[in-house]
């Protein structure tokens, strides 16, 4: 039995190639791009979800389980897990795909989380769904 973890079967938030000038000096990708990265899906996420502008406020849990190499392929699948009235709470997952091959290997997960703003930059309401 295989218990490792599936790829989502959603489209993913992000797909970008890890590049050389994103290496740590052992030539992995740094973990701080990564995280960018996955912050900027989860971003995407919250906006769409929020209808505006919103900020990070909150990381949690952040798991690095595999390395990303220079020419992988790296997909950011993003899911709300929770809505408050001013915050949302996303999970974020990265996964990996070797430049020549369709395996695909889950390598970091993180929960984002974001508060809305209003154009002064306050907390604002997220709207309701479907609004």
């Amino acid at each position: 039995m295989n218990n490792a973890p599936q790829a989502p079967e959603m489209a993913p938030m992000i797909r970008t190639i890890a590049m050389p000038a994103d290496t740590n000096p052992a030539g992995d990708i740094f973990g701080g791009w990564l995280m960018a990265q996955m912050d900027l899906a989860a971003g995407n996420a919250a906006s769409r979800r929020a209808r505006g502008r919103c900020a990070t406020v909150a990381v949690e849990a952040m798991t690095f389980h595999l390395p990303v190499h220079v020419g992988d392929e790296v997909s950011l699948y993003a899911r709300i897990l929770s809505v408050g009235r001013t915050s949302l709470r996303i999970q974020v997952e990265a996964w990996r795909r070797e430049r020549h091959s369709d395996l695909r290997e889950r390598v970091t997960e993180a929960a984002f989380t974001f508060v809305a703003l209003d154009e002064k930059g306050r907390p604002r309401a997220v709207p309701a769904e479907g609004s």
